[in-house]
């Protein structure tokens, strides 16, 4: 094992142990952990949000949430890292989804300006027979592959997440979802 590997065991080792006495209460253990990992979990909320500021308040918010769960954590069920990025990643994702439009953020002057990028009506008859050709191949999946794709893809929920909630392994659930993605993809190519 190269000294890279043994060094990111040491860190998930590290970064367990500091949850463990988060959840008791230890405030130093929590600015360590707040040193260990605030610069990856900064990184996950800027891939979800483009603008830092944002991603810069859901890291707080997601520290706050640490701060009150950090007894959830079950290092059994996932690692560490995973576990905070997994509540980083849920908590940017829901400060995307209550953030307005991009346009409604824009000054007046620039609204006016903008091209109206609303489709036509061949658009919006393209887009509905789209809809209808992967409904009706998202009905012939089994009912396990269907609520699991659209939890997946439309809940933006992790494998991990699905896995959790499904009481099923981690390998089932992402083998299930590809299985299912590989016959959605066959049925639209008709």
């Amino acid at each position: 094992m190269d000294d890279t590997a043994v060094h990111a065991i040491e860190e998930a080792d590290l970064v367990a142990a500091l949850l463990r006495d988060v959840a008791r209460g230890d405030r130093s253990a929590f600015e360590a952990l707040y040193r260990t990992t605030s610069s990856t979990l900064l990184g996950v909320c800027m891939r979800v949000l483009a603008d830092r500021s944002e991603a810069e308040e859901v890291l707080q918010e997601v520290y706050v949430s640490v701060w009150s769960k950090a007894a959830q954590f079950d290092a059994q069920r996932a690692r560490a890292m995973a576990w905070l990025g997994s509540i980083a990643r849920h908590r940017a994702i829901d400060r995307l989804r209550h953030l307005p439009a991009p346009a409604l953020r824009a000054p007046v002057e620039l609204v006016e300006l903008a091209a109206d990028a609303s489709p036509g009506p061949a658009a919006l008859a393209e887009v509905v027979t789209d809809r209808v050709q992967l409904d009706d191949c998202m009905r012939q999946l089994d009912a396990r592959r269907q609520s699991l794709i659209r939890t997946a893809f439309f809940e933006g929920v992790s494998y991990d997440e699905l896995a959790r909630r499904s009481g099923s392994p981690l390998g089932s659930v992402k083998s299930w979802i590809r299985r299912g993605l590989l016959q959605l993809r066959a049925c639209l190519e008709r």
